[in-house]
């Protein structure tokens, strides 16, 4: 991580207060006036000992000061309950903010910032990370302002009464905040290094649990139980690193603290003996010295708050700033020029290319048409482009060179969410989320009913194991489809396509997981679904695609071939030599 980006997480969480200023400045208010209300109990305080013992007053003379302590203490309560309330709503709403900001931000980096990306540390990035700004916004801004208020209110009523006391406090106050920053730089760098290492373990863990059955298969699980295990011995070592210099600065300003209060105490216990001084004026001075200390001291405390919040702001910042790999979004409201509702698009690439992140070309000067109600054939060998330009069309990937024209309209004046209303997708790899076959189908289409996610299934010949399972459309099927083979979730995958009514369809590699009977029944599925819709597939698999309109060969990222089945073949072109070793 670049010294830049470091410099700049300050200022990013300085940029954000204003967020929360008002939940900030109504915790600062409370704690300011539970303050004031300290230095009142401890006035009445002082007058009630003085009273007692040396007026000799009576139970009936201090009651209403025994009375006026009580109340200020349940005040002072409910004011402190009230500003742990407004924290609390300053934490949360950060939080919210900032979660929505990098969710909105991982869905226009696009799929290839995603692939290049660990998981783990966005993933860590997302939760601890942002998790770690509550502390910040909460408590440390707060009692940033506290530190100074509530001192200052105590030296204004010390002052009058001795100004000597005053005098000690104000020369040992400085002592706790410069040695509170000279100890934090130390806990900045160490903190900073914790949370890449907080990444890296994240990245590695999930990693290595997502490819657990490889790593058994491999006989590797014991390595890779060694290596998470040298990882989390060296992000404990540097845990304890953190903690033991947060510990020895907490030692230092508790002695600090300790030490300027026995001074105040003793010169006021010897001019108390030498009659320079009354009893309530010392008592009330003494009882005020050690809450003229405890902000600071809990500044010290809470600032370890802000230099874990600047090591997760890095990752934050980082993130937020990311070059965009996705698609460009246009201004809300832009689909008021759009396109016919259930119509099948034309849709038309003019010079359109794409480089990764790191420049190696991905797509290179395609131009191609979609004529409504097509069903378009991309074919070509691994590496080709053949996805990257699946992910084109959908809006997914934004070219780097060219133009993607819908209707005669360019697509990058469309809100990248309205034209995806106009689309429907089934990956190389589709997604399952957590819930029943319902909730997966009804993605598509959330008012789709009964009878249309059976047709559906049917369709895309599932009817018969979701109709076998515990619960049929009720049934639950995990994260992923954990309880799922990888054809069945392939299968669903398309059923979720065909209750869509999108009028564009994108199959990437949907005959993948499918045995022969089935990849037979899934093409004439695929030829109903691109019944008045235009149909993209990618396959490698001849039976998938030879009764495509027309065939689009991919090779190094340009295309070489465009035609039917019949006529490619009879060219003994690319696509001729792919067919002598595809499977018939």
């Amino acid at each position: 991580m670049s010294a830049t980006t470091a410099a700049d997480a300050p200022g990013w969480l300085a940029s954000q207060k204003s967020r929360v200023s008002g939940p900030v400045a109504t915790t600062i208010g409370l704690g300011l006036a539970g303050g004031l209300l300290l230095i009142v109990q401890a006035s009445l305080f002082a007058l009630l000992a003085n009273a007692v013992i040396f007026d000799n007053a009576g139970l009936a003379r201090i009651a209403p000061w025994l009375i006026g302590i009580a109340a200020l203490v349940l005040v002072r309560a409910g004011l402190v309950y009230a500003a742990q309330q407004s924290a609390f709503v300053a934490g949360r709403r950060i939080k919210t903010a900032i979660r929505a900001r990098l969710i909105a931000r991982l869905g226009t980096l696009g799929i290839v910032w995603q692939r290049a990306t660990p998981t783990g540390d966005v993933v860590n990035t997302l939760t601890d990370g942002v998790e770690a700004l509550e502390a910040y916004y909460a408590r440390y801004l707060p009692q940033s302002a506290l530190a100074a208020l509530i001192p200052l209110s105590i030296l204004v009523v010390v002052v009058p009464i001795d100004w000597l006391s005053a005098l000690i406090l104000v020369i040992t106050a400085p002592l706790i905040p410069v040695f509170m920053v000279f100890i934090g730089r130390g806990a900045e760098k160490l903190n900073q290094r914790q949370w890449r290492r907080m990444g890296q373990l994240s990245g590695h863990f999930l990693d290595a649990l997502s490819g657990l059955s490889t790593l058994r298969i491999f006989n590797l699980g014991r390595r890779e139980a060694r290596l998470i295990a040298r990882f989390s011995e060296e992000y404990r070592l540097a845990t304890l690193r953190v903690l033991r210099l947060a510990f020895v600065s907490s030692l230092v300003l508790e002695f600090l603290a300790t030490v300027s209060i026995a001074m105040v105490a003793v010169l006021i216990g010897f001019r108390l003996l030498w009659g320079d001084l009354g009893f309530a004026a010392g008592f009330v001075v003494l009882l005020l010295a050690p809450e003229f200390y405890l902000p600071l001291r809990n500044m010290g405390s809470v600032y370890h708050a802000r230099m874990e919040a600047i090591g997760a702001a890095e990752g934050i910042v980082v993130l937020l700033d990311e070059a965009e790999s996705g698609p460009a979004t246009a201004m809300p409201g832009t689909e008021q020029i759009g396109l016919a509702a259930g119509r099948a698009p034309y849709i038309e690439l003019r010079d359109v290319g794409l480089c990764y992140p790191d420049g190696t070309p991905a797509l290179r000067a395609i131009d191609l048409a979609i004529t409504p109600g097509e069903t378009v054939a991309i074919v070509g060998a691994s590496g080709a482009g053949k996805s990257t330009l699946a992910g084109v069309l959908l809006g997914l990937l934004a070219p780097s060179t060219g133009q993607v024209w819908v209707d005669g309209i360019d697509r990058s004046q469309l809100d990248a969410g309205y034209w995806h209303r106009f689309c429907a997708w089934v990956p190389q790899q589709p997604r399952l989320f957590h819930g029943t076959v319902r909730d997966n189908l009804a993605l598509a289409d959330p008012a789709a009913d009964d009878a249309t996610l059976w047709h559906a299934l049917e369709r895309a010949q599932a009817r018969d194991f979701v109709a076998a399972l515990a619960d049929g459309l009720d049934t639950a099927i995990g994260e992923r489809g954990l309880s799922l083979s990888g054809g069945e979730i392939q299968r669903l995958a398309i059923a979720r396509a065909l209750v869509s009514q999108a009028p564009f369809v994108v199959v990437d590699e949907a005959s993948a997981h499918l045995d022969r009977p089935n990849e037979v029944a899934l093409t004439a599925a695929l030829a109903e679904l691109g019944a008045g819709r235009s149909l993209v597939v990618i396959a490698h698999r001849l039976a998938t695609i030879r009764r495509a309109d027309r065939i689009v060969v991919l090779d190094a990222g340009r295309i070489v071939e465009i035609g039917t089945h019949n006529r490619l073949r009879a060219a003994g072109g690319p696509y001729a030599a792919m067919l002598g070793e595809a499977p018939r």
